[in-house]
Parts: C-alpha cells; structure tokens; sequence
C-alpha cells in the first residue's frame, strides 16, 4: 500500500516499486499493488497534457466537461503531493520479467511500466483506476523487444498498453479493456525525435466503453517509421473512435505544422467489430509522408447516437485497399500506392 503524505515522498519519485537490470525476475502470486493515487489526482488533475483525441470528439452540448474524480482520500497532513507522480510498478533493463496474477491499482500514474527490456511477460494479471483519473495508464512498454501479455484486464484513466518507441515483436492477445483509452502505439517522435516500432500484433481483444480502439499516433516534426502491424479480431462496445491513425497527435494548444514525419506501413485491421458513439475510422496521415499499405478486412462498425456527435469515416494521405466490403464503407482510403 502507498504513503499517502506528502514527506514519504520528497520532492517526488518517478517509478514507487522499481526492479532494475535483473535476469528472470517473476513477481507472482494473488496480491495487490495498491497506489491510492486519488491524492495525487486531486491536487494536479490538470496540469497534465490532455489526450489530443479529445479534439475529434465533440459533445452535443459543446462542453467538454471537467472529469469528475472520486472524493479523495485526504493526503496525511493535508499537504500537497509532489507534481512528479510516480508509476506504480517498473522494470528497467531486464532480461525475462514476468508479472502473473497481481492486481495493480489506483496508481498515481502508470500502473506497470517495462523500459529497455527484453522477453516481457505479463498474463492473468489485473490493472484497475478510475476512467476519468489522468495519465494512468495500463501497461507502458517502451524500448522492448520480446513481449507477450495475455488474459489480461485493465481499467484505467489512460491507455490500456501504450507501445512507444523502440518496441518491436510485441504480441497481446485475450485482454479486455475498459474504460480507459484503448490500446495505442505511441504517440512518437515527440520533439524531433526518431521513432521505430515493429512487428506489433493486436488480437483477440474486448473494448467496452472506452475513447479509442486501435490507435496510432505520431508527432508532425519526428522520423523514423512503424511498419509491420496487426490488429484481429477487436470486438468494441460504445467505444468513441475504434480505428485511428492520428499522424497529428498535438497535446497542447497548438503545435507547429512540419514536414518529416514517422513514416507507416503495413498497418492491417481485420475484424474489428461493434459499436461507435463518436466516429468509426479516423486516419489523418502525412502530407509528406503518406500512409502505405493500410489494409481493412471484415470491419462491421455501427453507430449508437449517445452524447456525441455521430462523423462519417474520415481519410487523410491513406492508401491501401479494402479486402471487403465494409461496414460503413470507407470509401475515402485511396486505393493503391501514392
């Protein structure tokens, strides 16, 4: 169980339970990791980049309300937490960690995060926070190669498995996610930086309830490229925008236009299926830089009116083909190469 005081912690910790440069490091077993992280939401609910995607959902009434946190626990002394917010639980430079059977909670920040690692494990294991409790994401992989997470829930205030740079021969399969973000690569190439991921596969997944489905996110200004993904057979329930490519990913204000860009290809979705609120298809790829090789196969997308606004599939610089007919068609993908 976390402090709750504000001396526990400083002037603020990046990682609570940390695990580095270890071979076959397994944490098992039925526990629970609890972070009481509602003290740290409460006192800087805002400060924190918002997810950009808000931008393509547009409320009924206009107003994208404040999210409405739990009632805190009131921090020890009643002091103020540090700004950092650490991640729960964190593996650096390992060789072959395995996380099986916990439950990680209500973490300030990121509940389960691996960081240049190599032959990640993570199955059976449960990840659970408030929807509305900033950047708490599910599991945050970034710099490893070698990964497999399986059997596998996760609700949280930010993306269920966010995929950064680096990653390459990741795999997930039979997880259920919601409410949360969804599961995204990236976003990447922030600051002018080079980005590479590969050999990404997404399959046999549950999302009810969440912003996003499938994502992917790139900064204007970076390079490098994602090449070599795959998301099968995703079933989602009231999920805002279940497929998106969003080359302009943004999380302040403005963000100046520029030319390079991470370049993608080889993105394939095949049976992507259920329900929409907001928009089904969003891909806004590179002017400079187009999307190749997107490919849809059997994706069947209908639309609940909610609270939101419903859109029409939306395609900008996206070439590829259409295996089949879909549902609705997206007849803004351009077929063939640029």
């Amino acid at each position: 169980v976390a402090p709750t005081s504000p001396n526990a912690w400083g002037k603020g910790l990046l990682q609570w339970l940390e695990f580095s440069k270890l071979v076959g490091i397994t944490i098992q077993g039925n526990g629970i990791i609890d972070g009481r992280g509602s003290v740290w939401w409460q006192d800087n609910p805002y400060d924190d980049p918002i997810d950009d995607e808000e931008k393509l959902i547009v409320p009924l009434n206009h107003t994208i309300g404040s999210p409405s946190l739990p009632l805190p626990i009131q921090s020890e002394m009643g002091g103020k937490m540090p700004s950092v917010k650490p991640t729960a639980l964190r593996f650096y430079g390992s060789f072959n960690p395995t996380v099986t059977g916990i439950t990680i909670q209500n973490s300030p920040q990121c509940h389960l995060k691996f960081d240049s690692c190599n032959g990640v494990m993570v199955h059976n294991v449960t990840i659970s926070s408030p929807g509305d409790s900033p950047n708490t994401d599910g599991i945050h992989l970034q710099n490893s190669k070698d990964v497999l997470i399986y059997g596998s829930t996760m609700a949280c205030g930010d993306d269920c498995i966010s995929i950064q740079t680096g990653c390459s021969n990741v795999y997930v399969h039979n997880v259920n996610c919601g409410p949360g973000h969804g599961i995204s690569i990236g976003s990447l190439g922030k600051d002018n930086t080079r980005a590479c991921v590969s050999n990404i596969t997404v399959r046999d997944v549950n999302m009810h309830n969440t912003m996003n489905g499938v994502r992917i996110k790139t900064w204007q200004g970076g390079s490098g490229s994602v090449q070599g993904v795959l998301f099968s057979n995703i079933q989602v329930s009231e999920v805002e925008l279940p497929i998106v490519i969003d080359q302009f990913y943004c999380d302040k204000r403005t963000c100046k236009n520029q030319t390079s860009a991470v370049s993608l290809a080889g993105i394939n979705y095949e049976r992507i299926r259920g329900t929409y609120t907001v928009k089904p298809v969003h891909f806004a790829c590179s002017d400079s830089l187009p999307c190749v090789d997107v490919s849809l196969t059997s994706v069947e997308l209908k639309p609940i009116q909610e609270k939101y606004h419903l859109y029409n599939p939306f395609c900008w610089q996206t070439y590829g083909e259409l295996k089949t007919p879909t549902v609705p068609p997206i007849d803004c993908l351009q077929i063939g190469k640029p």
